[in-house]
């Protein structure tokens, strides 16, 4: 069922928020694929400090040092996946 795009962004936004809770990597993974099928239905593009949360290949939160090695780059950040080893590259 489609929503407004405001309550779409607000209901990712509120279940990213539970991922970053959860107790288990793989639990994590799961909030976020229901959040992105949320954003695939309503067809809407998610915001930058949205996007920046979680692998777009195997939907993992994002959990510096445990999931996700950050690095900075001349004018970009550089997040690297340390479950399935994608690399990710946004501009600053």
């Amino acid at each position: 069922m489609k929503v407004s795009r405001n309550k779409a962004i607000e209901q990712i936004s509120a279940l990213l928020d539970e991922a970053s809770h959860a107790k288990s990597v793989e639990k994590g993974a799961l909030i976020v694929k229901k959040a992105r099928q949320i954003q695939l239905r309503n067809r809407i593009h998610l915001p930058r400090e949205l996007k920046k949360r979680f692998c777009k290949k195997c939907f993992s939160l994002w959990m510096p040092g445990k999931t996700v090695r950050i690095r900075t780059r001349p004018g970009k950040l550089v997040f690297a996946c340390l479950v399935c080893k994608n690399v990710q590259r946004m501009q600053l």
